[in-house]
């Protein structure tokens, strides 16, 4: 396991060096030590707590017990359950629990309690805003991707487990479905685009067999795959394979169908307003989730004109570019280039889609093999590449990671969506594996998990503003080590940053400001260089996913920010290794005790 370096640990070895007659002073036993490790052994009762009542994260942390034949329980009155728990944790936290009694690292765990507590009880508020279902990661796909990826299968037991799940299908489904028909008569709708989307997406579930004529379906495949791996009896194989069509067709397909229908229903009295302006208390929903997502109090407004000015900023940085490489014309006729010259995209077919996946991965290999200038800590759990499965292609995210099993059974997995290739520049091909794996969302995400000392809620938990303001810093410290191999590809990490701050833009602006989605999507168009199709998918994601694409870049300008005025205030003691630890070693927090945590470092390097 990788050492935790705190604030707290830091500060013991100021001490013990800091004597002018070079002794050590004597470590002493702290004093807050019974109530210290009585508050963590609280804290890793309550992580069980929550386990207990989510078979399927214990599946996610790669985890199999008697629960695995279960789904979680998802209905409003679960999720009324899950915050009059947190609330009644975090009241007997602070009743039992004085965080002047704790050494520094529990009381910070006490603090981050507290903030995640109230930060949900706050988002709970809105829960009926929150569209239960859309096309980036509603459960009608998610739930399917949940069992071909992360249900292993490697004993009878586990098989048997699969097949359960598949008969728990039409409950699972159905009390999202109710909760999706509360919000409706409330008065919560997508927008009437995002229907259709998600009917196609649910039909491709249940196409094939046993459902339909045809090859197997997705979830058919992936059992009978599963079973036929199995060194098991031929009459159990062929048990389990009749239980699990019997399972699809009378629990999944009528599940499914259900969906369906109701998709079709809503999409009637759907409108074509895209913002969360719309919603009943509209703008203090969006408020609340900004603050959620950003771990910050900035307005809307706030938000806005940092983007503007950050486009701006970027632009120039561009136009070095494009004189480097000798383009003459403006910066949108070479956006225009980029997104035309066949040169900037691989083959659209398999041969085309196997060529990336085999150079992401080894734009990885590379990057991982030069970490020892950057970084202290690193990862032991290991991450592959894998391509999106083609039954979720059409609503899936372009790129996204999940992390590894805490046993280390499953390793770290950078998905990348090969549906077009048109829509996979190859010129934000190092950026966007740097982003989704070594030294982004891998390196912190694993690390964050195999700290030792770390209550579970802190390994595992996370704050957006930091896990992606991480990935998207990430994506320039390769260029420390020159190992963007060519201005295009530079100009690739340039184009992914001025993505993010686009985003500041066009999430307040369709949230906040009422802008159409083709208002969204010509803004993209004039100031970023991503193809037309890319750009469509991503405004259509900040409609249904409101505030959540602000955080990456307000995060990345904190952590920015904080390695200023470090190198200003250390000098010549700054170490970006030390620094990188110091971002890294807490897990997840949000950014003012990040900038706390940076702050205490520099005072102890001064």
């Amino acid at each position: 396991m990788p050492p935790l370096k705190t604030a707290i640990t830091i500060g013991v070895l100021v001490l013990q060096t800091a004597c002018r007659d070079g002794t050590a002073i004597r470590n002493e036993e702290p004093v807050f030590t019974d109530k210290s490790a009585a508050l963590n052994a609280w804290f890793e009762a309550r992580h069980e707590d929550s386990l207990a009542r989510s078979p399927m994260r214990k599946t996610y942390l790669g985890m199999t017990d008697e629960s695995s034949g279960r789904l979680d329980e998802v209905s409003q009155h679960a999720l009324d359950e899950t915050a009059s728990l947190t609330r009644t944790w975090l009241e007997h936290m602070q009743r039992e629990f004085d965080p002047d009694t704790l050494d520094e690292q529990t009381a910070l765990s006490y603090r981050l309690f507290e903030y995640d507590s109230q930060d949900l009880l706050a988002i709970h508020k809105f829960a009926d805003h929150d569209y239960v279902f859309q096309h980036m990661s509603g459960p009608h796909t998610g739930l399917p991707s949940f069992m071909i990826n992360f249900h292993a299968v490697t004993t009878l037991g586990d098989a048997e487990n699969y097949v359960s799940r598949l008969r728990e299908f039409d409950r699972y489904l159905g009390q999202y479905q109710a909760r999706a028909e509360a919000q409706a008569a409330k008065g919560v709708l997508l927008p009437e685009f995002v229907y259709p989307k998600i009917r196609d997406a649910a039909r491709n579930v249940i196409s094939g067999a046993p459902f339909t004529d045809g090859d197997d379906s997705p979830l058919f495949a992936d059992i009978k795959s599963d079973i036929a791996a199995l060194s098991i009896q031929p009459d159990d194989r062929d048990r389990l394979v009749s239980e699990a069509r019997k399972a699809l067709i009378d629990h999944v397909k009528p599940a499914y169908e259900s969906l369906i229908a109701m998709f079709e229903r809503h999409e009637t009295l759907a409108s074509v307003d895209d913002g969360v302006w719309k919603l009943p208390d509209g703008e203090a929903y969006y408020r609340a989730r900004l603050k959620h997502f950003t771990t910050t109090d900035m307005t809307p407004d706030e938000i806005h004109e940092i983007g503007l000015a950050d486009v701006a900023r970027i632009h120039g940085e561009m136009r070095k570019i494009m004189e480097r490489v000798g383009f003459n014309g403006t910066l949108q006729d070479f956006f225009t280039l980029l997104r035309t010259d066949p040169q900037f995209t691989y083959e659209n077919t398999d041969a085309g889609r196997q060529r990336y996946i085999d150079e992401a991965t080894a734009i990885i290999d590379r990057m991982r093999d030069e970490l020892d200038a950057l970084f202290i800590t690193k990862p032991k759990a290991d991450m592959i590449v894998k391509r999106v499965e083609p039954f979720r292609e059409d609503t899936a995210f372009g790129a996204f990671y999940n992390q590894p099993a805490m046993d280390g059974s499953r390793p770290g997995i950078y998905y990348i969506n090969l549906r077009d290739m048109n829509e996979l520049p190859v010129y934000q091909m190092q950026a966007l594996a740097y982003h989704e794996g070594i030294p982004g969302h891998h390196m912190q995400i694993a690390i964050a998990q195999e700290l030792e000392g770390l209550p579970k809620f802190r390994a595992l938990g996370g704050h957006t503003a930091y896990i992606e303001g991480w990935a998207l810093y990430s994506e320039g410290v390769p260029k420390e080590l020159g190992l963007y191999t060519d201005p295009y590809q530079e100009f690739g990490q340039l184009s992914m940053e001025i993505f993010r701050s686009a985003r500041l833009v066009v999430d307040t602006g369709i949230h906040a400001r009422k802008w159409t989605r083709q208002e969204a999507v010509d803004y993209f168009l004039e100031n970023t260089a991503n193809s037309e199709g890319d750009i469509h998918a991503e405004i259509d994601r900040y409609i249904v996913w409101p505030g959540q694409a602000t955080a990456y870049k307000v995060g990345m300008i904190k952590i920015q920010e904080l390695r200023r005025d470090a190198e200003a205030q250390l000098g010549d003691k700054f170490d970006i290794r030390e620094f990188h630890d110091v971002i890294l070693a807490n897990g997840s927090v949000p950014l003012a005790v990040l900038e706390e945590l940076v702050s205490a470092w520099v005072e102890s390097k001064l």
